[in-house]
């Protein structure tokens, strides 16, 4: 997977207290934004489904099992 070089703005104070407790920024920061994805996506999903909820098929109702 490619990476890209990006900046972004960081209030000092944090970033001090960041290096402080040996934190990487850059591996933070994409664990932020990996999670900001996540988070939308799943946001993203529960308004497509309320926009569009399944409905009853009624094939499964004509449907039988084959085991006892």
């Amino acid at each position: 997977m490619a990476s890209v070089r990006t900046t972004f703005t960081l209030e000092e104070s944090l970033l001090e207290r960041a290096k402080e407790f040996d934190i990487n920024v850059s591996a933070a920061a994409r664990s932020g934004v990996a999670e900001a994805v996540r988070t939308a996506m799943i946001a993203n999903d529960i308004e497509a489904y309320k926009r569009h909820p399944e409905g009853v098929d009624p094939f499964w109702d004509e449907i039988q099992a084959w085991s006892d």
